[in-house]
């Protein structure tokens, strides 16, 4: 079937779309639900919090390549259909679980279904120009900032009644972008590019090492992880940082993330599409990387509330440097393996879940502790800002390397 490529990628923003509004919609609700599974407080419920993350995280980390793998075996469509269905089934797990430890099964088949942005990015780079892949590539981070600005908002909203039924909402909404796919998706990847599935190469461990092969690829993984680890100093201590040094309450907590959707959205839906273009897409990652490094410095030294939000703009505007990763890594890659990369890069991805969290939640542990030989709350985030840096010294590296175009 020809691809339509507008309705094609507007499903696909509305998949992604979808994917992070049920992630937001759960935030506000978790800890109230994990309480009333266990009994425990707070601090009980964050224990089993981490726990289930590293469920997600470990499954999506051996599950992403043999998605991957599969996609490029038998085509995008019936992955992303697949993943979309056991994604309902997920929340459905979390909507109506009686005990904490059918929550570790709904988050485990979330592991599996949360792969399908391997096939969501390899649909991207099917029907996309080479030229045009770096910007379409920025639709998942406009998806992330809408679905982000979206989802905490609607399941504060959804939690009066009660806090299973933000995942009743969830899962609604992933029947729908079900429906609407088993009717309206085309699929992308023709039969003559298309390649038997191997389980030995959609293991996750020798996945990557698949990419070897393509030197500007290894160099430019290495710059991504660090990348990702770098950015859970936001992620994941954001909450505790804002409360411990400002005495923000939740509802302003709240603001400030809305306030990051709207920002991400703006970056990846507009403000690549102009900066890509102009600045190439090798200045684009250098740049965006130093945005970062920036955004972050300027979170670990604030010393008044509104400060944070000033660094969010040059923090938010790094997002540049994302796609153009994508779009460079996709370019070195034939068609016949773009669902192996992005399978091996969601794995990655799901990799530096495992360890980035516990990370930086540590590092904020030990500079905010009483015994800390030093009282500096904004530690994680200047160790993020040193991964950057060493980020964009292996990016450049990397950039002067020989490589030439993939073909099929």
């Amino acid at each position: 079937m020809p691809v339509k490529k507008s309705a094609a990628l507007g499903f696909i923003f509305v998949t992604l779309l979808i994917d992070v509004i049920g992630f937001g919609i759960i935030i506000p609700v978790m800890p109230k639900l994990i309480e009333s599974l266990t009994g425990e407080g707070l601090s009980g419920a964050a224990w089993y919090a981490g726990w289930l993350t590293f469920a997600y995280a470990i499954t999506q980390f051996f599950m992403a390549p043999v998605i991957g793998g599969l996609s490029d075996a038998y085509g995008r469509r019936p992955v992303l259909l697949s993943c979309l269905l056991a994604f309902c089934l997920d929340y459905l797990f979390l909507a109506w679980a009686p005990n904490i430890w059918l929550l570790f099964v709904g988050r485990t088949i979330a592991g599996i279904t949360g792969a399908s942005m391997t096939a969501g990015a390899a649909y991207i780079a099917d029907i996309s120009a080479p030229e045009k892949r770096a910007q379409n590539f920025g639709m998942i981070g406009v998806a992330f900032g809408v679905g982000f600005f979206i989802g905490p908002g609607l399941g504060g909203w959804l939690s009066q009644w009660g806090p299973r039924a933000a995942f009743v909402a969830a899962a609604v909404l992933t029947l729908l972008n079900f429906l609407y796919g088993l009717f309206v998706l085309p699929e992308s990847l023709a039969p003559e590019n298309r390649r038997p599935f191997d389980i030995k190469r959609a293991n996750a461990f020798a996945a990557p090492a698949q990419l070897r092969k393509y030197p500007v690829i290894s160099g430019l993984i290495i710059s991504l992880i660090l990348i990702y680890i770098a950015n859970f100093a936001v992620q994941s201590t954001w909450s505790f940082y804002t409360m411990e040094k400002f005495k923000w309450t939740e509802k302003w907590v709240g603001y400030s993330l809305m306030f990051v959707g709207l920002m991400v959205a703006v970056v990846q839906g507009a403000v690549i599409r102009v900066a890509i273009p102009v600045l190439g897409q090798k200045k684009s990652v250098v740049l965006g990387l130093m945005l970062y490094a920036i955004g972050l410095a300027m979170f670990a030294f604030a010393f008044k509330g509104w400060m944070m939000y000033a660094a969010l703009i040059p923090y938010c505007l790094g997002g540049i440097c994302g796609p153009s990763l994508q779009g460079l890594m996709s370019s070195q890659v034939p068609p016949t393996e773009q669902g192996e990369l992005q399978g091996a890069l969601t794995s990655l991805v799901s990799l530096t879940m495992i360890i980035g969290p516990l990370m930086m939640t540590s590092i904020f542990s030990y500079f905010t502790k009483a015994s800390a030989p030093v009282y500096f709350p904004g530690a994680p985030f200047l160790a993020g800002c040193a991964m950057l840096l060493l980020s964009i010294i292996l990016a450049i590296i990397s950039f002067k390397k020989k490589h030439a175009p993939a073909t099929a």
